[in-house]
């Protein structure tokens, strides 16, 4: 049966976030379900703390973002990462349904989309993820888009990311960007990355090579009146890219796979990052696991130069 829902938003903020904000220091928010559906535990927990000891060690502090019993945390106690890396039935919440997991007291990791929201509901304008989601390969027939393109025209925060997951029509995603008006910022390379892969063989609309300028190029867009988030792309460190070449093999095996078992909607992207998983013997999460701390340590590093 349903609970009485308060008609205040039920949100709280951990003690080491409270705190940042109490003194003005730089925060960086972080997604939560590459801890929920991500990878499974432990390494989901070496992960998350991997990250948030990346955050700290930039000078920021972490703002892990979830929704457990239907209130919104902005910032995890080490108890409750702890807990949520075990939890089962979480919901997967985007913009659609990150009201309904509050309203209806679930528990929810935020995507892109919803990590952006409370964010900037939380006065927060920085964010670390993997990738983004965009448009779906066949998007044409299916209009299967991620809600996260959508969200970076709306929401002035700042994602820092490996460019979209590869497993995307990363050309039709850039398009989708520029006709929404969201500025694609390639850190320190003119090449636009392609998740796993340093390089997606497109040229980036945009590039910036120091935190201070992605900082600095925020700010101006601020004075201007400019709404909307912007997106940094960083590719992922050489060592421990795949190379694209030998990422579409196994995309292009993983899609043949989904569309023979007839994966749709929200299941498409956990579905194909497990295929790739074993079709890579494991290196895939290995190198998400590297660029997710890779964009942990700029996003922190960007936040820092905005205070």
């Amino acid at each position: 049966m349903t609970r009485p829902v308060s008609p205040s938003l039920p949100i709280v903020f951990s003690r080491e976030v409270a705190a940042a904000k109490t003194r003005g220091a730089p925060l960086v928010a972080l997604e939560s379900t590459i801890i929920t559906h991500g990878m499974p535990y432990p390494g989901n927990l070496e992960m998350a703390r991997s990250v948030e000891a990346i955050v700290r060690d930039a000078g920021a502090v972490p703002a892990t973002i979830a929704v457990i019993s239907g209130v919104l945390h902005i910032g995890l106690e080490p108890e409750q990462i702890e807990q949520l890396t075990q939890l089962t039935g979480v919901m997967k919440l985007s913009r659609a349904d990150l009201a309904f997991a509050i309203a209806e007291r679930r528990h929810g990791a935020t995507t892109v989309a919803a990590t952006m929201i409370a964010a900037s509901r939380a006065g927060i304008s920085v964010f670390a993820t993997g990738g983004i989601g965009g448009v779906h390969r066949g998007a044409e027939e299916s209009f299967d888009i991620s809600a996260d393109l959508e969200e970076l025209a709306r929401t002035s925060v700042i994602v820092v990311s490996a460019g979209p997951k590869a497993i995307l029509d990363i050309p039709k995603t850039l398009e989708v960007l520029e006709t929404r008006g969201v500025p694609v910022v390639t850190y320190d390379s003119e090449d636009f990355p392609a998740f796993w892969s340093r390089q997606s063989g497109l040229k980036s609309p945009l590039s910036l090579a120091s935190p201070a300028a992605i900082a600095n190029f925020q700010k101006m867009r601020s004075h201007l009146g400019i709404d909307g988030g912007m997106l940094i792309a960083n590719p992922v460190p050489e060592d421990d890219e795949i190379a694209r070449e030998e990422m579409e093999i196994y995309i292009s095996r993983a899609l043949a796979n989904a569309d023979r078992e007839g994966v749709s909607g929200k299941t498409v992207t956990p579905y194909l990052l497990d295929n790739i998983f074993h079709l890579t013997d494991g290196r895939s999460l290995k190198t998400n696991i590297a660029l997710v701390q890779n964009n942990a340590r700029l996003a922190a590093e960007i936040a820092v130069a905005m205070v």
